[in-house]
């Protein structure tokens, strides 16, 4: 022994300290995403940082870099061990909180509790880099020293299945052929690995007996997760600071996090809750409608604008999350709410412009119609924040509401005008049949989708009468009075089971809502379903966009019709599922809808595989509706329903939970989030547009100008 090397002999008497070593079990697990439903979603305001990052169950998630359409990074929690006993990781922890640290700034803070230990966890992306700097306070209950290890898993590039891993003495890194990630610490990590999940990972080395054993330094090709010790003890040592950076490659990943960790947690915070303060202090006051539920209205109105691409400008996604894994069944990689939806951009830019964010709004429409297919004139059912088509289907409304949009701009100038009548030439030649309706697993005549192409049809020609095109606006003028005077007869059934009067459907299939068509819903819903039996609250669009006036006894009967149909009372007030029989949500038991999921066999809701549930949003729409009747009061009711489904990080979900909400289950609350998308951008933006619509006594949106032409506005 006396004539062995030192560093081997080193090597010979500490476990997981020798020489560069490749970790084996590649390549490890298949890479799932993190859950959907975030509790907390932060970026910096300005443009330099292209970093967001998302909070959910007590640990970081989904991570974007260098776009938001593009995750970068799966997760990172703390795990905690006395080395002899016991190891924990966060998640496993029963407790944990999130909190606002600055009401006006999406700085968030997690505090995981136990009887042993509390971590206490600040979150700030660096404004000057592209950078996450993670302030850690780390406290032991029983006054033991613990050891606290930090587990992280690297996505790069909308995958975490390709990655390469490499571990210095003190640093973490990855990169694949696109970007690359470092992890680094301050005061600097005692040790550190890298391995495959779930064969050679941090985790799977600590639960086995309480210490990490082994300090891989190399893994190639596959589903990396970093592991590294930190120093901090829980009694003496109670403080540090990760930087996780991004770059093009490892090298620069490194200087970032470097830089960002030499700049320090308390500059980068500060400069960061100054972004968030500037732009609320540039928009309209809070209205006195969302005085109850203040922090929700600002946390609204700022994560509608970190919902907005930081390289291609007025490019929002739908939502930084995937829904029930979606990352691993719908598509991979990952897209879907990660896409630029026309309609959803519609609703957030008409969000921002009440709120008093012209510029934002004005960006979102430029985006539009800058990639508004030059063809045909119509726009993509999505596309990625570059404007690159996605999904290939065809959806009116979302060729309608840009021209919408642009009217409520006051956009008349000529190039505008161009772009507005190539959009024109799309509905004319497609409509009133819409290939797609809002809900996008349907053809046929849907009369929110007729709303909108009429509301297009009648501001189109306002602005063609602005550029000196008398006889456009004439004719689509004709047009839309004709499809105005037929939207009941394409829609409205007479001969439908849930009332003696007629009622609008969902959508008709040819236009005959009398025909008693049958067609397989879609989203794992029930096949061969009669048209008459579905119906939908998304026909009051014919009443927001002022195509029908809210006094219509064909409107006022649907809406008891749908009440009884769709409506769910909750503590939180009352919403409303998107149609009948709908599939797209969890499963009856709460679990995760797999994409793969056979169609539901039976029209009763009560037994199907996978059940939607009610929606936040429909609460907005009949609110507008209430103030068009007249009933400011209710509107201000379903405004405070709205932001009463905010969890305590005020994160608004796309669904929350129904009548089928497991019943006698923890975290299954009614009227609170489902697992589906949250924050959901349509959501925020409702909230924010109802807000200012109470204030003002009216939809704040609504086109003028369709109103007075049909509902006497």
């Amino acid at each position: 022994m006396r004539l062995l090397p030192l560093a081997l002999l080193v090597a010979l008497l500490l476990p997981g300290t020798a020489a560069a070593a490749t970790a084996p079990g590649a390549p490890g697990e298949a890479a799932h995403w993190a859950p959907a439903d975030k509790d907390g979603f932060g970026t910096a305001h300005n443009t330099t940082s292209k970093v967001w990052h998302t909070l959910q169950g007590g640990e970081l998630t989904d991570v974007y870099y260098p776009r938001l359409d593009t995750p970068a990074f799966r997760d990172l929690q703390f795990a905690v061990s006395d080395g002899r006993t016991f190891a924990q990781r966060e998640t496993d922890a029963a407790n944990h909180t999130i909190t606002l640290t600055d009401k006006r700034s999406l700085t968030y803070r997690q505090v995981t509790s136990t009887s042993r230990y509390r971590i206490v966890k600040t979150y700030v992306t660096d404004p000057a880099r592209n950078a996450l700097l993670i302030d850690v306070r780390f406290t032991s209950r029983t006054g033991r020293k613990l050891a606290l290890y930090a587990l992280a898993d690297p996505a790069l590039s909308n995958t975490g299945n390709d990655d390469s891993g490499t571990a210095t003495r003190h640093a973490l890194f990855a990169h694949d052929a696109s970007a690359g990630e470092a992890l680094i610490a301050k005061p600097r990590f005692k040790r550190t690995s890298v391995g495959y999940l779930g064969t050679s990972d941090g985790w799977s080395d600590l639960r086995t007996d309480f210490r990490m054993d082994h300090a891989y330094t190399s893994a190639p090709a596959g589903n990396v997760v970093q592991t590294g010790r930190t120093k901090l003890d829980g009694v003496r040592k109670r403080h540090l600071t990760l930087a996780l950076g991004f770059g093009g490659n490892q090298a620069a990943a490194r200087s970032t996090a470097r830089a960002a960790l030499d700049r320090g947690f308390g500059r980068a915070a500060r400069r960061y809750a100054d972004g968030w303060h500037r732009y609320l202090g540039s928009l309209k006051a809070r209205p006195r409608s969302a005085r109850s539920f203040a922090t929700t209205y600002d946390v609204s109105v700022m994560t509608l604008a970190a919902h907005e691409d930081k390289t291609f400008r007025g490019a929002s996604v739908a939502s930084p999350s995937m829904p029930w894994v979606w990352g691993q069944g719908l598509s991979e990689p990952s897209d879907a709410y990660h896409l630029v939806w026309s309609r959803d951009l519609y609703q957030i830019a008409t969000a921002l412009l009440s709120a008093g964010d012209r510029a934002g709004a004005m960006r979102a429409s430029q985006y539009l119609f800058d990639r508004q297919q030059k063809a045909d004139g119509c726009f993509p059912q999505n596309s990625t924040v570059d404007g690159q088509p996605k999904w290939t289907n065809l959806q009116l409304d979302e060729v309608a509401f840009p021209i919408v949009l642009a009217w409520q701009l006051g956009r008349r100038d000529a190039p505008t005008y161009a772009h507005v009548k190539r959009a024109v030439g799309c509905l004319l030649a497609n409509g009133p049949r819409s290939p797609q309706e809002r809900w996008e697993n349907q053809d046929g005549y849907s009369p929110a989708t007729i709303a909108s192409e009429i509301a297009g049809l009648v501001t189109a020609a306002d602005l063609a009468k602005a550029n000196h095109d008398d006889a456009s606006a004439k004719a689509w003028l004709a047009t839309a009075d004709d499809w105005q005077s037929k939207v009941d007869a394409w829609t409205a059934t007479k001969t439908g089971p849930y009332s003696s009067q007629p009622y609008y459907l969902r959508l008709s299939k040819t236009g005959d809502p009398n025909a008693g068509t049958k067609y397989n819903l879609g989203d794992s819903g029930p096949e061969q379903v009669d048209e008459r039996k579905i119906t939908d609250p998304s026909f009051l669009e014919l009443v927001r966009l002022g195509v029908k006036p809210a006094s219509s006894p064909l409107v006022r009967n649907t809406l008891g019709v749908v009440d009884k149909r769709l409506g769910v009372d909750t503590p939180n007030g009352r919403f409303w599922h998107r149609y009948d029989f709908d599939g797209y949500g969890e499963k009856k038991d709460g679990s995760n809808w797999d994409i793969g999921q056979p169609v539901n066999p039976t029209e009763d809701w009560a037994n199907n595989a996978t059940i939607g549930r009610i929606w936040p949003i429909f609460a907005g729409e009949r609110g507008e509706y209430e103030l068009l009747s007249g009933d400011r009061a209710s509107a201000r009711g379903r405004l405070g329903s709205i932001a009463a489904t905010a969890g305590p990080g005020h994160m608004i979900a796309e669904q929350v939970w129904d009548q089928f909400a497991p019943s006698g289950s923890a975290g299954f609350p009614r009227g609170e989030a489902t697992l589906s998308a949250q924050p959901l951008a349509w959501s925020h933006a409702q909230l924010v547009r109802l807000a200012w619509s109470v204030e003002a006594g009216r939809p704040v949106e609504q086109p003028a100008i369709v109103a007075k032409r049909y509902a006497g506005g």
